[in-house]
C-alpha cells in the first residue's frame, strides 16, 4: 500500500472576490516533513487552515483526502500504514480514503482531533499557569497514569530545552521560550499530523534550531507527519523531505527541497533568517550608586558608579576583598537594596524590570525569579533530602513531577543516578560535605530562577570539596541552563568556574573581563593593602 497520507485535489478557496488558493494539487506521505514555501500572502496559511479543518477555510472547490484507518466502534483514527488493532478499544481498524470536508461530522471531528497546529506568532498558552502545567493540561490520554504523564511532559520539555523553566509562569517566558512550550503542548496531544505555520520566523537561531530538531526527530523516529510553512528557503531546504512553492495561491513547482528552493531563489533572490546574538543580557547595570553614612567614616561609597551586564547562561564572578562593595551590589541586583542613582534592571521573559520600582509590576515581578544561596545555608536535619527539595519547590505540584525534577537537578549537579536514588529518602546527615552543598544548590535550582546568586559558595570548604562544588556549578550551567552570579574572593574557585568576572574595590569596578586578568589584579590589590 502507498505511503501517501494526504492528497490535495484541485483545491480552490475564495474569500468573496479574492482567490486565496487556485487549483492546488499536492501529495504528502506519512512520516514526512512537507514544506510550503512562498512569500507573505502566497496562500500558505490558508492551505494550513484548510488541512486543519478550520470552519471559515472550507474549500470552495476540490478535495482534501485523508488515507486513514478508522475504528468503526469508537472512531479512533490512525494514518495509513497502521497495522494494529484500535489502541483505544482493541477493535478492528478499517482502511478508508476520507473526503475530509465532505465526510460526516463525527468522522470529521475524529480526524480533526488528531491534528495539531502551531500558528505564526501565536503563543497560545495559559499565561497564569506554569510551563509544566501547560504541557500536562495538553495531555489527553486517559490511559496514562499521573506518573506517566509527568514523565512524558518532562521528556517533551527536555527535547525543546525547557526543563530549566518548568515552574516558571508562562507569561514570564521569552518569545522563544513560549514558542518551544507551544510545540511541546502540541506534541503532548500525540497528533498524527502537525501543521507548523512559520514556527520559527521570529526566533533566534538557537531557539529555531531546537524547534527544527524536535520536529525532525518526531518525523524520523516516531513517524509523525509534518506540514511546515516558511518564507525562508534555508528552512525549507534543511527541514523538508519534499515541498511546494506557492505564489498567489497557485503551486509554481512541487518536488524535492533543493529543487524548489533553487527555483525560488532564481526568482526571488537569496534570503535567510538574520543571525542574532542569542546570548542576551539578563542583568544590566548603568552607573549605579549607593552611599551609606557612618559616624566614624563619614560617607561610605559602597557602590560608586558601577556599570556591568550579565548574559543568560553565564557564570559571572563578582570578586573583591571584604568591604569592596560586592555584597551591596548583589543586594541591588536582587532588589533588597535600591540604588540612589543609576539603573539596575533584570530581564524577565522579554521584559526589563527596573529593580528600584516598587510593586508587583516592578521588582515584585522579578524577585521570585532571583535566588540567593547564602554561605551559612543549612538543610533541615530531620527531613529527608527529597523533603528538603520538595519544600523548596512548593507543595502545589504533583509528587511524581517533583521527584523527577529532584533527580534531574541533582544529576545535573554531577551526582550519579545511583547515588541520587540512594540519598533521596535519607536524612542530610548521610551526605558528605560536598553532597550537602550540592543539595543546597539543588534547592535553589529547583525553583528555576532567572539568576542564581551564590554568596561565597567556596566558603571554608576543603580543596577537594571546593573542586566538587565548582564542577557542580559548571555542570548545572551545561545541563540545566542556569545563570550564576558568584560572589567570592577565592582565586582558584573563580578561575575554575567563571566565564567572566569583575573586580570591585572601594565601590568601583577597577577591571573586568577574563577571570585570569581579574584574579591577577586581585592579588595585586591585596599586596598594595598589605
Amino acid at each position: 500500500m502507498s505511503d501517501e497520507f494526504i492528497r490535495v485535489k484541485n483545491l480552490t478557496k475564495r474569500f468573496g472576490d479574492v482567490t486565496a488558493l487556485n487549483n492546488v494539487n499536492l501529495s504528502i506521505n506519512k512520516g514526512s516533513i512537507y514544506g510550503l514555501m512562498g512569500k507573505s500572502g502566497a496562500g500558505k496559511s490558508v492551505l494550513m487552515h484548510a488541512l486543519r479543518g478550520s470552519g471559515e477555510y472550507e474549500p470552495s472547490e476540490g478535495q482534501i483526502i485523508f488515507r486513514v484507518y478508522v475504528c468503526p466502534d469508537c472512531l479512533w483514527v490512525e494514518p495509513v500504514g497502521y497495522k494494529e488493532n484500535c489502541p483505544k478499544c482493541q477493535g478492528k481498524m478499517d482502511f478508508r480514503e476520507v473526503d475530509y470536508w465532505n465526510s460526516d461530522r463525527d468522522l470529521f471531528k475524529a480526524i480533526r482531533s488528531r491534528i495539531s497546529i502551531m500558528l505564526q506568532r501565536s503563543f497560545s498558552l495559559f499565561g497564569d499557569k506554569t510551563t509544566i502545567e501547560n504541557v500536562l493540561e495538553a495531555i489527553n490520554d486517559p490511559d496514562m497514569t499521573k506518573s506517566e504523564k509527568a514523565e512524558f511532559a518532562m521528556d517533551l520539555l527536555e527535547r525543546v530545552d525547557m526543563t530549566h523553566r518548568t515552574t516558571h509562569i508562562a507569561r514570564d517566558l521569552s518569545g522563544g521560550e513560549k514558542q518551544r512550550v507551544v510545540l511541546a503542548r502540541q506534541l503532548a496531544k500525540k497528533p498524527m499530523l502537525l501543521l507548523a505555520d512559520e514556527p520559527t520566523g521570529t526566533l533566534d537561531p538557537k531557539s529555531a534550531d531546537t524547534v527544527h530538531n524536535m520536529i525532525k526527530y518526531k518525523a524520523e523516529e516516531e513517524g509523525l507527519t509534518v506540514v511546515t510553512a516558511s518564507h525562508w528557503p534555508t528552512v525549507i531546504r534543511d527541514m523538508s523531505d519534499r515541498g511546494a512553492w506557492l505564489e498567489d495561491g497557485e503551486v509554481v513547482t512541487e518536488g524535492g527541497p533543493n529543487e524548489i528552493t533553487e527555483e525560488f531563489i532564481k526568482v526571488e533572490g537569496p534570503s535567510g533568517p538574520k543571525e542574532v546574538d542569542f546570548e542576551e543580557e539578563i542583568v544590566k547595570i548603568e552607573n549605579a550608586k549607593k552611599y551609606f553614612y557612618s559616624v566614624k567614616r563619614g560617607v561610605v561609597k559602597a557602590v560608586d558608579g558601577v556599570s556591568l551586564d550579565i548574559k543568560e547562561k553565564e557564570i559571572f564572578g563578582l570578586v573583591g576583598w571584604s568591604g569592596s562593595g560586592k555584597t551591596t551590589l548583589a543586594r541591588m541586583i536582587s532588589g533588597i537594596t535600591e540604588p540612589e542613582e543609576g539603573e539596575v534592571k533584570v530581564r524577565i521573559g522579554d521584559d526589563w524590570i527596573d529593580m528600584s520600582e516598587k510593586g508587583p509590576r516592578g521588582k515584585g515581578r522579578a524577585t521570585p525569579h532571583l535566588e540567593i544561596l547564602h554561605q551559612e545555608h543549612s538543610l533541615h536535619p530531620y527531613s529527608t533530602v527529597f523533603e528538603n527539595l520538595s519544600t523548596a519547590i512548593g507543595t502545589q505540584l504533583p509528587e511524581e513531577f517533583v521527584r523527577i525534577k529532584a533527580k534531574e537537578t541533582l544529576e545535573g549537579l554531577g551526582m550519579s543516578e545511583s547515588r541520587v536514588e540512594s540519598v533521596l529518602d535519607k536524612l542530610p546527615r548521610s551526605l558528605s560535605v560536598g553532597e550537602d552543598q550540592r543539595v543546597a544548590l539543588a534547592q535553589v535550582l529547583m525553583k528555576e530562577p532567572t539568576l542564581n546568586i551564590l554568596d561565597e559558595p567556596a566558603g571554608t570548604l576543603d580543596p577537594v570539596t571546593k573542586s566538587e562544588v565548582a564542577q557542580a556549578i559548571v555542570s548545572a550551567r551545561e545541563e540545566l541552563g542556569a545563570t550564576f552570579l558568584i560572589i567570592s574572593h577565592d582565586r582558584d574557585f573563580i578561575l575554575n568556574t567563571c566565564d567572566r568576572a569583575c573586580l570591585m574595590s572601594n565601590g568601583k569596578i577597577i577591571t573586568s573581563g577574563d577571570p585570569e586578568k581579574v584574579v591577577k589584579r586581585l592579588v595585586e590589590e591585596k599586596e598594595v593593602q598589605v
